[in-house]
């Protein structure tokens, strides 16, 4: 995949500085506890992947840290900012749970599917400009796919949809990047592509990247954080640690696991 340089919306976090930071954050779904006093620091430029069980809470994680769902007590804080009071939220793009799961006969090009990413920059309802179609075409170019920009979103592979989902997310410029779930029902070959590029957009960007995932031997391999979450925060450190610890095995019940390394 080509590489295109993607330059944040502009911040004031420095290096390693707390782009993210969880106290004592509960959430309650009825009468079950799916969150319980997770509390967790995401740093400047650090690469977290976060695993756990079916029903951990880790999806629940992301959309309460995105606002989209009230804790029941606890603080957010996003950028140095309380979550309820942040606005910026072109500084955080979010590729959510099964983003490719849509009807293939939706009517939208590829380049569309981007720009509409735009819409925190640019505003609801606004003419999307040239600003916004070179970000977006930008972002295309980052994730390799600027050459089907015009073709419809529905005639690509679950691999190429996954990538334009990704470059949607890209294309406000975030300094913060959430996925959830996102090599579900992508081939190995893809999935390599995929890893790639966040690592690109890691090291190469500084973005911050956030990753939920089952596929827990791959991502030790490939994040520089690593959170165990199951409805409580078992684990939070290095992967290295993580297996040094016991903390995989703790989190599945497992009385060992073997992790293999990906470089």
């Amino acid at each position: 995949m080509k590489t295109s340089i993607i330059l944040p919306t502009g911040s004031t976090v420095t290096s390693g500085d707390p782009v993210v930071e969880l106290e004592h954050v509960s959430f309650d779904h009825g009468s079950e506890r799916v969150l319980d006093e997770v509390s967790l620091r995401i740093g400047r430029g650090d690469f977290l992947g976060i695993i756990g069980p079916n029903g951990s809470g880790k999806t629940t994680l992301l959309k309460v840290l995105l606002g989209l769902l009230r804790p029941a007590s606890g603080q957010i804080t996003l950028f140095g900012s309380g979550v309820r009071v942040f606005r910026e939220w072109a500084r955080i793009g979010y590729v959510p749970q099964k983003a490719t799961a849509f009807d293939a006969r939706f009517p939208a090009s590829v380049l569309e599917v981007v720009l509409s990413g735009r819409s925190g920059v640019a505003g609801m309802g606004r003419r999307f400009g040239e600003r916004d179609r070179a970000a977006a075409e930008d972002a295309l170019e980052t994730v390799g796919m600027l050459e089907l920009r015009a073709r419809p979103i529905g005639r690509l592979s679950a691999g190429q949809q996954q990538r334009v989902f990704i470059a949607r997310a890209l294309a406000s410029r975030p300094e913060l990047l959430l996925l959830d779930e996102p090599t579900v029902g992508v081939d190995v070959d893809a999935q390599e592509q995929f890893y790639s590029l966040l690592r690109r957009l890691n090291r190469e960007f500084g973005t911050t990247l956030v990753l939920v995932s089952h596929d827990v031997s791959v991502v030790a391999g490939e994040v520089t954080h690593l959170a165990c979450l199951n409805r409580r925060l078992v684990f939070h450190g290095s992967p290295e640690e993580a297996m040094r610890s016991g903390a995989l095995a703790q989190l599945y019940r497992a009385e060992s696991l073997v992790v293999a390394h990906h470089h």
